[in-house]
């Protein structure tokens, strides 16, 4: 399942004013094959581990746009909570 438009503008908004020259999720996606496993993480994103731990939640309940979650994700502490600060995910879409 793909994000709603307001999720994925949000994220985009979000990344771009703080990484203007980082990849985006579209960037580093293009760059996987099709049925390929990759990681990423919140610092790979540009993002907070909490916001990242957030939006990883939802791709592990619903899949990313483009990608669906692959195994166990890796957990941080961060202020004593356990967030995701890395996931492993296998590209679904087409190349």
């Amino acid at each position: 399942m793909l994000f709603s438009p307001i999720v994925l503008v949000i994220m985009r908004t979000v990344h771009s004013a703080r990484n203007p020259g980082m990849a985006n999720i579209e960037d580093i996606l293009k760059r996987q094959k099709q049925g390929a496993k990759f990681v990423l993480s919140a610092p790979m994103l540009g993002m907070q581990f909490d916001e990242f731990d957030t939006v990883a939640k939802v791709w592990l309940s619903q899949g990313g746009p483009g990608f669906e979650a692959a195994g166990v994700p890796f957990r941080k502490v961060i202020d004593g909570e356990f967030l995701i600060a890395r996931l492993t995910v296998v590209k679904t879409a087409a190349d």
